[in-house]
């Protein structure tokens, strides 16, 4: 997507914001320990402009990134394992220090999708980093996975090691927009 940067963000819109671990997450210390950060919150309060940012900070300083969508990672997945490629696939994202998953939870998953996501955070798990944005909190995330227990499991691994924030508000996208209402008589 776009260049969003730190630097750019608007804290004035989002207020409740943690400036203080954003800056500290901004120097990527975080990945030597292989940590993750969640991004949570609805749409448009700066989940993927932070992710951005965070992984533009990261390849300045040296690091391996790759962004795409959890349906994208998906996707390469499933394209991986046809070709009999997924374990070749998964070790080849672990050389990656950053992996961004954006949008985890705007489409649910089928089985064979939600174990596909499931073995890419396994894979990285304790091993290298993940930053992942949901406009879902944890408790609705067995929804978009179709499995309670393939969510819990994501969620664990995900978390042991990890920075969440909580973006609330509204969208930054919409602001000065003024909602249109219909009657219809």
């Amino acid at each position: 997507p776009g260049i969003k940067t730190l630097e750019e963000f608007n804290f004035e819109h989002q207020p409740g914001a943690d400036r203080t671990l954003i800056a500290h997450l901004g120097t990527s210390s975080y990945l030597q320990e292989a940590k993750n950060v969640i991004l949570l919150g609805p749409p448009g309060t700066g989940k993927t402009h932070l992710a951005i940012g965070l992984g533009i900070k990261a390849a300045k300083t040296g690091h391996r990134v790759l962004f795409d969508t959890a349906n994208g990672w998906v996707t390469r997945l499933q394209e991986a394992h046809s070709r009999g490629k997924l374990a070749t696939e998964l070790s080849r994202l672990r050389r990656y220090s950053l992996l961004i998953v954006d949008e985890v939870g705007y489409v649910p998953f089928d089985q064979d999708a939600a174990n596909l996501f499931f073995q890419l955070v396994s894979s990285r798990y304790e091993y290298a980093s993940l930053i992942l944005t949901s406009n879902l909190p944890f408790g609705r995330w067995g929804d978009v996975f179709g499995d309670p227990t393939i969510a819990s499991a994501m969620i664990d691994r995900v978390v042991h090691h990890a920075d969440v924030l909580s973006l609330k508000g509204t969208s930054y996208r919409l602001r000065g927009h003024k909602t249109l209402t219909t009657t219809t008589n």
